[in-house]
């Protein structure tokens, strides 16, 4: 894992989100403390499941003792399981 938060010519477009970046908890996590964040990271995958809730399928997880439930919807409209060009971006 790799965090750039630095403004350069090149990330002229990304200069707002860099400031979002370093004004949030998140730098934190990034720059400062990346092993708290890969242990966050490791965490959520060590408790991973698939669940169906009230016939929704749902990838369900812990992170530090709270409950992290991420529908199939959501991961499918980012990740494009079936766009045979890859991925661009993902949301929130």
């Amino acid at each position: 894992m790799i965090a750039y938060l630095e403004k350069t010519d090149g990330n002229i477009d990304f200069h707002e989100i860099i400031d979002f970046l370093t004004r949030s908890s998140i730098h934190y996590a990034l720059t400062v403390s990346p092993v708290v964040f890969t242990t966050f990271v490791e965490q959520f995958w060590m408790s991973a499941k698939s669940k169906i809730i009230n016939n929704v399928r749902y990838i369900t997880a812990k992170v530090v003792g709270k409950p992290v439930n991420i529908p199939e919807a959501s991961i499918r409209s980012d990740l494009l399981f079936v766009d045979a060009d890859g991925i661009d971006s993902l949301h929130n």
